[in-house]
């Protein structure tokens, strides 16, 4: 058969049953392949889109995500994605044409050097250079994606080697000798990580992304409620442990609670669980959590010690590690009043510290309150992407997440417009859930022509844009730390946000009174089809409490 039609036997056989893409000269045969492949293609308006909507299908559902593009532009249009996905560790896989084989080398056209390109933000990458190469490449790719620590795989296959015929063999195993993630656990190193917790005064469990990627979110919940243990989530874990739980200290790091960061920069032990100490959580380095240990598991080796010094390593899967440490743990029947203690500090900061804000006295919508109407009209229950800015970090901050793979945000690379397209991705993976989009009016003009692909691929995404007419963490920075001058922040002549969603075929609905929108909310997410809602809030809010940049998490302003 043709090497496209094995392609798709292959994807098949991983159980992709959906791909995002746009075509081009270079994968014309692929799209050949797909016509009548059995596989759903969403077809996006810009290669960018078409690589969030897959990362957005990939969190959502834990499964791959794929993701088809053309050679050159269209390939090039796919860095950002394919970068986003490395930082947040989305097992995804990109799928380039390039040009023709004689053609490599010589500035043909729309020729451009994908695999070099790429090279620093893949987990790695395939240049097929012989059609029978093909099958095996493809299996590989999504071997590697999804194991170990996730995160994109490219192949970029020349537009003559995907029409050669080639004899096709279905591939039962995939085998990488120089490729064996740890997963396991060194007993040993668990057995003392278990007393160092059974020993602590003053412990902390801080759970990043890798718990969800991990689908350990169960087996961390029954780690940490095997004794007392307070427990804070990055931006990319919430969801990972219940909030609405007495443990629960609400997210920590840069616009983190004060009783999560406080509590970091007393603790005497800190077991971090799928996380890299990244500099939103650490602030000042040198001064992060100057009186404690550090356990450490993560899947990824190079991830340990490299921001903190870890006392306790441990490389594994959280999910096999976790359950293994819970036993440990439990063996040493420790004296859980060793707590009392630290929890009388704790709620002293939860009693003093409580995440604020003034309520407008008139109809004004303040943007807190509106993640607060979201949460309230959704139930809770609903899988809300979001872009990047103060919008991500109010809910974050506002919405309580008790489930993974509900937050679909980017958290490392901070992609603006970054919602709109990863919710499409979404709500192919979950069409029983409600998705939410929560945009920012300055990100969603980066993506907005994928509302066309929502419209015309009948999924019904809902858009909420938070509205205040500015770049909006930029201009606070601007205020904060520049003397407030506002250089290039003011949005100017946005789109009427209504019309625009009309005009792409969606329905547009406009909020701008407290006292209705969480009714309004509950109409656009009844409502059939796609709806963009533009709730307009205070203009000049700022997102506190917040550690300003290169500062220790003791001094956090607002």
């Amino acid at each position: 058969m043709r090497a496209v039609d094995a392609i798709m036997e292959c994807l098949k056989a991983e159980g992709v049953d959906t791909v995002f893409g746009i075509p081009g000269g270079a994968n014309l045969p692929t799209y050949d392949a797909l016509y009548d492949a059995g596989v759903r293609h969403i077809l996006c308006r810009h290669e960018q889109g078409a690589g969030h909507a897959a990362e957005g299908y990939a969190k959502a559902s834990g499964k791959v995500g794929v993701a088809l593009a053309t050679s050159g532009p269209g390939a090039t249009n796919l860095v950002t994605p394919i970068a986003d996905a490395v930082m947040d560790s989305v097992p995804t896989v990109f799928l380039t044409g390039q040009v023709r084989t004689e053609m490599i080398g010589t500035d043909g056209f729309q020729e451009a050097d994908t695999t070099g390109i790429t090279m620093p933000i893949v987990k790695h990458s395939f240049m097929i250079q012989d059609p029978r190469e093909i099958p095996a490449a493809i299996h590989e790719a999504f071997h590697i994606a999804r194991t170990g620590r996730p995160g994109p795989v490219l192949v970029d296959v020349p537009q003559d080697l995907s029409r050669a015929d080639i004899k096709y063999e279905p591939v039962d195993r995939v085998h990488l000798p120089g490729y064996q993630p740890t997963t396991e656990g060194n007993v040993k190193q668990i057995k003392l990580a278990a007393k160092a917790l059974a020993n602590a005064r003053r412990p902390v469990m801080y759970a990043g992304g890798g718990v969800i990627n991990a689908n350990a979110s169960e087996e961390l919940r029954e780690l940490c409620t095997s004794d007392r243990f307070p427990v804070t989530c990055t931006v990319m874990g919430l969801g990972a442990f219940p909030a609405p739980h007495d443990q629960w200290l609400g997210m920590l790091g840069m616009h983190g609670t004060r009783t999560a960061n406080y509590a970091m920069d007393e603790a005497d032990l800190i077991c971090a669980i799928g996380a890299r100490f990244d500099d939103r959580i650490t602030g000042k380095l040198s001064e992060f959590a100057p009186r404690a240990k550090f356990i450490h598991i993560d899947i990824d080796p190079a991830e340990i010690s490299k921001n903190v010094p870890a006392h306790i390593p441990i490389v594994g899967d959280a999910k096999r590690v976790l359950p293994k440490l819970t036993r440990e743990y439990r063996a040493l029947e420790a004296d859980s009043t060793r707590l009392d203690g630290w929890w009388e500090r704790i709620h002293g900061w939860q009693e003093r510290y409580p995440l604020r804000y003034d309520e407008s006295e008139d109809s004004e919508i303040k943007p807190q309150y509106m993640i607060q109407a979201m949460f309230e009209a959704t139930g809770g229950d609903a899988i809300v992407t979001s872009d990047v800015g103060q919008h991500q970090m109010w809910c974050a901050q506002y919405f309580h997440f008790s489930k993974p793979r509900r937050w679909i945000n980017s958290g490392g690379l901070g992609t603006m417009g970054f919602g709109l397209p990863s919710s499409i991705g979404a709500k192919a993976a979950c069409p029983d859930d409600t998705v939410v989009c929560l945009a920012g009016d300055g990100s969603l003009q980066m993506t907005s022509q994928e509302l066309a692909t929502a419209v015309s691929e009948q999924i019904p995404v809902k858009v909420f844009i938070m509205n205040n007419g500015y770049l909006g963490m930029v201009r606070q920075w601007q205020e904060l730390f520049w003397d407030g001058r506002y250089s290039a922040v003011d949005m100017g002549a946005t789109p009427d946000w209504v019309k625009l969603a009309e005009a792409y075929g969606a329905s547009g609905m406009r909020a701008t009174d407290k006292d209705t929108l969480v009714e309004t909310m509950r109409e656009a997410i009844a409502a059939d089809g796609p709806v963009v809602l533009d709730v307009q809030v205070t203009k000049e809010e700022n997102c506190y409490p917040m550690i300003p940049a290169g500062q220790p998490a003791r001094d956090m302003v607002g």
